[in-house]
């Protein structure tokens, strides 16, 4: 595949480097570079293997109707419910 890549200085520079020292071509060192750095995005974007854990607590009395605002404003402030 074919496609223009614009490489900011401080990479360009690198590349440019290993590609003097004989590392490789400048399209070896880039496909390299790529493989590494898509390999490092995959294994960091992976899922955790440990399950999340949620750990309950008692909040005190249950509130009836959680869609009443009021009721669970005043319950939250403490306040005597009717």
């Amino acid at each position: 595949m074919r496609t223009t890549l614009t490489l900011d200085e401080d990479v360009a520079t690198r590349i440019e480097q290993m590609r003097k020292a004989g590392r490789g071509s400048l399209k070896d060192l880039i496909n390299e570079a790529l493989r590494a750095g898509l390999d490092q995005m995959a294994q960091s974007a992976a899922p955790s293997t440990r399950p999340y854990r949620i750990t309950p607590h008692h909040l005190g009395r249950k509130l009836a109707d959680l869609d009443n605002i009021g009721e669970i404003l005043a319950h939250s402030e403490e306040e005597a419910w009717r």
